[in-house]
């Protein structure tokens, strides 16, 4: 077989008969642009349209509900499952969810859940699933401790065990062994919560586990290679910012501290490395200001390092894991307005390069690193609207 592109500026093909077939888009066309790829086996062919896109932040099909706040996760047929969020049309936290199709570039609707939140938290679970649990539900002007699993078969929510605390502003991670580990958060008081939870999907049910060393809300929580969770930073009930962390050890269930940020933060960004290290960036300050600040934390040594700052100081914004390694950090808040700015960060050389800018400023968005590579940036709120935004794009 034979492998051709009609415009090796665009796009090549490989030929090698290691990795035959392989695509890869080479050129950064100013729209998107096809590029005919064609395979060839004697007097029998076939032909497929590679639609190349420019590099940087490109528009896609826009979410049926203006949302912020919503959880965004990846289910494992390639699809984004966008769930409930704040909104303003309805008002409150609408139970609307949808779906993202990298293939048509357009968001269609999906079941309903059972209970509009915010604040929630969307876990992709090992059979598939979506656990959905906690956060504020406006229609019972109460924080939450109910739970949900959508089910991408069906499309639809189902109700399951309930947490044993209602809770929002917690996080929640898959865990090796299949379980889901909920920690912190506040409680519908407005207290810090230090107690933790385990959700076993064999039987839908939760179930304490130990508690953490410190209560704490709007934390980072960071599955390491290990198997551990790192926690870490967080607020106070009056909006102060931890500097402390600590790990989550499934085979004790017990949390024991580890080395303290060297910047106190709340509303900052964790994304694991491909070295294991975890990259903690931005957030609030103690004084409630952003952070431009960037930092490290290495389970061998269970240290956090500073390293290179954020080319903008930001919080509640969106970061992810590209395939070359590096982390896109975009939108968020500034020192006054919401962000449309966005930079990479580089393990390789410790620093941050700012790249092309968001098409829309946002706060709270959510950031899905698709199947292909490509990065999905949904929602949010954007002071130049004065609103929560429907649009979505891709970078």
């Amino acid at each position: 077989m034979t492998w051709s592109s009609s415009d090796t500026t665009l796009a090549q093909i490989s030929n090698d008969a290691t990795n035959p077939g392989a695509a890869v888009a080479v050129g950064s066309p100013a729209a998107t642009t096809p590029a005919t790829i064609t395979a060839t086996d004697g007097s029998v062919n076939g032909m497929a349209t590679l639609n190349v896109r420019p590099t940087g932040f490109v528009a896609t099909g826009s979410m049926n509900v203006a949302r912020e706040t919503q959880t965004a996760t990846l289910l494992y047929n390639g699809m984004v499952l966008i769930a409930a969020g704040a909104g303003s049309n309805p008002p409150g936290a609408p139970a609307t969810a949808e779906l993202y199709n990298p293939a048509t570039g357009s968001f269609a609707y999906t079941g309903n859940l059972n209970v509009g939140r915010y604040y929630h938290t969307a876990t992709l679970l090992q059979n598939g699933k979506v656990l959905i649990a906690g956060g504020d539900a406006p229609s019972t002007l109460s924080i939450t401790a109910s739970a949900e699993l959508y089910d991408p078969v069906t499309g639809t929510f189902a109700v399951t065990g309930s947490m044993n605390t209602a809770r929002y502003y917690h996080t929640s991670t898959l865990l090796n062994n299949g379980m889901v580990l909920i920690a912190g958060g506040q409680n519908s008081s407005g207290q810090n919560l230090a107690s933790a939870e385990l959700y076993d999907p064999a039987n839908g049910t939760f179930t304490a586990t130990g508690n953490m060393t410190v209560a704490r809300g709007n934390q980072t929580a960071t599955l390491l290679d290990n198997g551990m969770v790192l926690i870490a930073g967080g607020a106070l009930p009056n909006g102060a910012s931890i500097a402390s962390a600590e790990l989550y050890d499934p085979a004790t269930g017990a949390f024991s501290a580890t080395g303290s940020l060297n910047v106190a933060r709340y509303s900052h960004t964790a994304t694991l490395l491909q070295n294991g290290k975890v990259l903690i960036a931005g957030g609030f300050d103690v004084n409630h200001n952003p952070l431009a600040s960037a930092e490290l934390y290495d389970p061998a040594s269970g240290t956090f390092t500073l390293t290179g700052n954020l080319s903008t100081a930001r919080d509640v914004h969106a970061a992810a894991l590209l395939n070359d390694g590096t982390v896109l950090i975009a939108g968020g808040q500034g020192p006054s307005l919401t962000l449309a700015s966005a930079e990479l960060y580089d393990p390789t050389t410790g620093t941050f390069t700012p790249t092309g800018s968001l098409i829309t400023s946002r706060v709270f968005p959510t950031a899905t690193r698709l199947d292909g590579g490509m990065v999905l940036i949904t929602g949010g709120y954007s002071s130049s609207t004065t609103s929560e935004l429907s649009s979505a794009e891709l970078y």
